[in-house]
């Protein structure tokens, strides 16, 4: 018979384990220095000069933990309640009022010339970095050349670190100045390397685009930047909106746009009761919450919010921020605090649907607008309320009891 000493195999097995990671660590060490070599080559071949090539290129770094967040797949879902009321804080509209009216004179020539009101640029500004507050602390570059490094979606980001490059070397950046965020986001405003190419504008007048140390230029390039993305000046980004009993839920979402008289006609209100006003224009029904939280229409202008981060949940919250940032009240119905939805039961749930007949796609545990309108399907072959959220009486109709 055998003797087995487990304490002993254990300490054998943390040294396996821990060479296991070694060697996976050389390994993505020397296929990152062979990457780099092709983004010398590649840089040489987009005019980067070769000392920067010498300079930045040789010695950019390869980050695990990029790749540990790129892949990340989180074990829970954001529900709209728990998102919005994060990020619309008390705290947040006291100071978007105090900036805004701090940077008055400059946000008002910026809604001359770009025909985006002031409170929206600050509301962008505080949910992209907390006014400033959180620009992100990793090296732009070294995170930018790990992603072009790995193969899911290298092509995208080898042509986002050739433009950091550029950047640098146009404004004479060094590296301490060039952070942001994992994925590369700079500045106060957070915009991609390419973005900043493209869009970024110098607003204090020094000759230089500086998105992390100048607010004029971040504030200018966010209004030049939403100018760009097709917003319409005059018009706001959407409202709160009352809706009648019994609503049925029919024309919801962006696929399904009406023009504002006929929403006055399926008698939804202002949130203060008051009638719509019908001017020519076209809005979508957005209830992320589900029938028991608030209600919103969506303007062109909530398109051009989604052509920057394309989120609804991101929408409505930079449109309702610049309500209260411009001295609007709270939500009328306020936003249900729903927790979190566990992805597993999200996974469950569109397998389920799929197998019921109600076409989701590959059940990925993300509630997109495929699951939003298989959910309403379903909720309408059962005579439930058919608003797109999966509550527990639609979890329990589909004979999966959760706890939310």
């Amino acid at each position: 018979m055998v003797s087995f000493k487990f304490p002993a195999l254990l300490k054998s097995a943390v040294v396996v384990s821990s060479c296991f990671v070694s060697l996976q660590a050389i390994a993505a060490s020397d296929d990152f220095s062979q990457c780099v070599n092709k983004l010398k080559v590649k840089a040489r071949s987009e005019g980067i000069s070769e000392q920067t090539i010498n300079t930045s290129v040789a010695n950019l770094k390869y980050i695990p933990r990029v790749i540990e967040l790129d892949n990340q797949q989180p074990e829970f879902s954001t529900t709209f309640g728990n998102y919005f009321n994060k990020r619309v804080t008390d705290w947040r509209v006291k100071e978007g009022r105090r900036l805004l009216a701090e940077h008055r004179t400059l946000l008002n020539k910026l809604t001359l010339e770009y025909g985006v009101p002031g409170q929206y640029i600050i509301a962008f500004w505080g949910l992209e970095t907390n006014f400033g507050g959180y620009k992100g602390k990793m090296s732009v570059l070294n995170s930018l050349a790990t992603l072009a490094c790995d193969p899911r979606r290298s092509t995208y980001f080898t042509n986002e670190l050739m433009q950091a490059l550029k950047l640098k070397e146009k404004y004479q950046f060094d590296d301490a100045t060039m952070v942001g965020s994992w994925a590369g986001a700079m500045g106060h405003t957070q915009f991609m390397p390419t973005n900043y190419a493209k869009y970024a504008v110098d607003g204090d007048g020094d000759g230089k685009v500086d998105l992390w140390n100048s607010t004029a230029d971040a504030l200018t390039s966010a209004a030049n930047f939403l100018q760009q993305l097709g917003w319409k000046a005059n018009e706001r980004w959407g409202r709160e909106v009352l809706l009648p009993e019994n609503y049925d839920y029919q024309y919801l979402g962006r696929k399904h746009p009406k023009p504002l008289t006929d929403w006055a006609a399926l008698n939804l209100k202002q949130a203060n009761g008051a009638p719509l006003t019908t001017p020519e224009m076209e809005a979508s029904l957005y209830v992320p919450s589900g029938h028991t939280g608030p209600a919103f229409l969506g303007y062109d202008n909530f398109d051009v919010i989604m052509r920057w981060n394309r989120s609804e949940f991101y929408a409505i919250a930079v449109g309702h921020l610049a309500d209260r940032v411009n001295g609007a009240a709270p939500l009328r119905v306020s936003a249900p605090d729903h927790g979190l939805f566990n992805r597993s039961d999200i996974k469950l749930m569109q397998a389920k649907l799929n197998e019921l007949g109600f076409d989701v796609g590959k059940p990925d545990g993300v509630l997109g607008r495929n699951s939003i309108a298989g959910v309403q399907a379903f909720q309408r072959s059962k005579n439930l309320i058919a608003d797109g959220f999966p509550d527990q009486k639609t979890f329990a109709a589909l004979g999966i009891n959760i706890s939310l």
